[in-house]
């Protein structure tokens, strides 16, 4: 497991924001791009994608609205150029018959396919249309990925605040005891000047002397 526990840099960053950037504008997925910036990095794909979402995605707003843009044009284009006669996607009137009349149909896609007209086309056509169900069935699976990752990175920093939480109240105890000690010794440190002033004004021959015992208290001298 590749873990880093120092700051990131503006290199870094910049890294990160330029891959998932390139992510979006080619179709793929912000996890992807957490994988190759972990590999670059040296860090785990949560680390980098709590990174972006927590500091890095805010700064790029503007530039995210233009790669989904670029991706969404892009698609466009590519589907023109695979059906350049037609701007739907429909299946085979032999394979839509063929369906038992008992079963449940999927309910947006073949409500879009019973209003289209039905015609016979190609092979190619309904590998496309198959592949397009399943690069949905991807997306959701790397989607739900990132959400676990996500969310483990999350439990991660919940324990490390609790855990910071528990250092502080072990530092607060620990002030308190100083604090205690410190007023001693200032207690003492007050008693001492005051007995030293008695001393300095007493009388040799007549005023009594003190002395400070243990405990920080005066106590008169007999002469």
């Amino acid at each position: 497991m590749k873990v880093r526990q120092d700051a990131w840099s503006e290199e870094d960053d910049l890294l990160l924001a330029e891959t998932v950037l390139r992510h979006i504008r080619e179709g793929g997925t912000q996890l992807q791009a957490f994988d190759e910036v972990g590999d670059a990095l040296n860090r785990t794909s949560a680390a980098c994608g709590f990174r972006w979402n927590a500091v890095v995605r805010d700064k790029y707003e503007d530039a995210i609205k233009l790669a989904k843009k670029h991706r969404k044009e892009r698609k466009r284009q590519m589907a023109q150029q695979a059906k350049p006669s037609a701007s739907y996607t429909a299946v085979p009137k032999a394979i839509y018959q063929a369906q038992p009349q008992s079963q449940p149909t999927l309910s947006h896609d073949n409500n879009r396919i019973r209003g289209a007209v039905e015609q016979e086309i190609s092979i190619n056509d309904v590998i496309q249309f198959l592949q397009g169900l399943s690069g949905k069935g991807q997306k959701e699976s790397l989607l739900m990925q990132e959400n676990e990752a996500l969310k483990q990175e999350n439990n991660s920093l919940s324990k490390k605040v609790r855990e910071l939480e528990d250092q502080l109240i072990e530092l607060k105890e620990e002030h308190q005891v100083i604090e205690e000690d410190y007023q001693s010794i200032i207690q003492i440190m007050n008693r001492a000047r005051r007995m030293a002033l008695l001393e300095e004004e007493a009388d040799d021959r007549h005023a009594p002397a003190f002395k400070m015992d243990k405990n920080g208290n005066l106590e008169k001298i007999a002469k």
